[in-house]
């Protein structure tokens, strides 16, 4: 039977593979810095494992070959946030292109969480409560708003429940944009925040107020 090929590279071999993986752009473009540092160091190492004339002999290539592997699988832990487009695109609350109404949503997000699938459920409901503050003209519609940015817009006209539309951001985000599962309380938290805005009125900011009075003013006799 003839032999298996080795698993290991040689050390030139693996000397090549890492300049060919570690060149590659989208390890320069994640940050030129600590990896042009972390190369040039790494090819040292390289060069001084054979070492000159009257020391102890090479490293074996099956070593290197494993220290190569440990490298490169740093360098990429290292780089997944930079490479990973989705870490860097603007966390949108809805879909681009995508119109649907209040009820739209509330519908879709009750069909999942009948369903189970609390996550889906989640991300609808936070879009339905958002999609009907714009139908009410609560706040006015903002294409690529983050929910982050929902915060900060209903907690004027929705102070009592800057809190909970705090939380309901987080929750979203985490659903859509992380790796969190959500759950049954997460869903009901969202819904029941959703139907209380819905419920109610929106407090006046102080531009409105100022126009209000005006019109009070102007009225009098």
């Amino acid at each position: 039977m003839s032999a298996e090929p080795p698993v290991l590279p040689g050390a030139e071999e693996a000397r090549r593979w890492a300049a060919e993986e570690l060149a590659k752009s989208e390890y320069r473009d994640a940050e030129p810095g600590w990896l042009e540092s972390l190369w040039r160091s790494f090819l040292d190492w390289l060069l001084s494992l054979d070492g000159p004339a009257g020391e102890a002999g090479p490293v074996p290539s099956p070593v290197i070959g494993i220290v190569i592997a440990v490298v490169i699988a740093v360098a990429v832990i290292l780089a997944r946030p930079r490479l990973n487009p989705k870490t860097r695109q603007r966390k949108e609350v809805f879909e681009p292109d995508t119109e649907l109404r209040a009820s739209d949503y509330r519908l879709r997000a009750e069909a999942s969480a009948a369903a189970g699938k609390w996550g889906d459920a989640v991300v609808d409901r936070f879009r339905a409560l958002v999609r009907s503050a714009e139908d009410r003209t609560v706040i006015d519609p903002q294409p690529g708003r983050t929910a982050d940015e929902v915060v900060l817009a209903l907690s004027v006209p929705f102070p009592a429940e800057a809190a909970r539309l705090d939380q309901a951001a987080r929750t979203f985000d985490a659903v859509r944009y992380g790796n969190w599962t959500a759950g049954s309380s997460d869903y009901q938290a969202i819904a029941g925040l959703d139907q209380h805005l819905e419920a109610t009125k929106p407090a006046k900011n102080l531009d409105q107020q100022n126009d209000a009075l005006d019109q009070d003013r102007a009225a009098l006799p």
